[in-house]
């Protein structure tokens, strides 16, 4: 397989690829012929895949997102752990409809799933994943299970914030409403070329 398709279909850009490659720290068995082309060996898939997933909040941390991936791939190939697959996504962690992850979790193939740390599988209610995942054999591999306070301070905050924003919001756009209603109500009426 061409070194392009193994970045497109691991969800990594060619450029990263071709940077691992050239750094040494590609994943996977991968040889350049003399015509320049890379090919990439995939392993052979024996008891279940294992996905790397790996996820930022907006698309101005997209940047963030490559330099997990690797960091991920990176960590992985150090503690022995093959990735089969690496599935990117930009997307909160308190979305419960975030497409690629749904995909992952609902892929029976995949045996397990991989991410740096615990919040970016999601923002609350992990233990929840594991636990469902496990009852199919399944498992979730945490590299770096460190949770900071400034972690948890953070949480907090979103969650306030977030409640805050539907809270406010709701009233914001009830006024804005009902702001609208009056306004064309106390137009005058005129007709299509009335010159008044």
């Amino acid at each position: 397989m061409k070194l392009s398709a193994w970045a497109k279909e691991n969800g990594v850009s060619y450029r990263a690829a071709l940077n691992w490659f050239h750094a040494g720290t590609l994943p996977v068995p991968a040889q350049q012929l003399p015509s320049g082309t890379i090919l990439v060996d995939p392993p052979v898939v024996e008891s279940g895949v294992v996905a790397a997933y790996c996820r930022v909040s907006s698309h101005d941390q997209k940047g963030d997102l490559e330099r997990q991936a690797g960091r991920v791939l990176t960590m992985c190939s150090e503690r022995g752990i093959r990735i089969d697959r690496t599935v990117t996504e930009i997307g909160s962690g308190r979305n419960g409809r975030r497409t690629k992850l749904r995909e992952l979790l609902g892929d029976p193939k995949v045996s397990t799933i991989v991410v740096e740390h615990r919040d970016r599988l999601a923002r609350f209610g992990v233990e929840y994943l594991e636990a469902a995942l496990s009852a199919h054999g399944r498992t979730v591999v945490v590299l770096d299970d460190a949770e900071l306070p400034d972690d948890l301070v953070r949480d907090l905050t979103e969650v306030l914030t977030s409640m805050c924003a539907r809270l406010y919001g709701h009233r914001s756009a009830s006024r804005r409403a009902a702001a609208a209603v009056v306004a064309i109500e106390n137009e005058p009426d005129t007709a299509p070329g009335d010159p008044s």
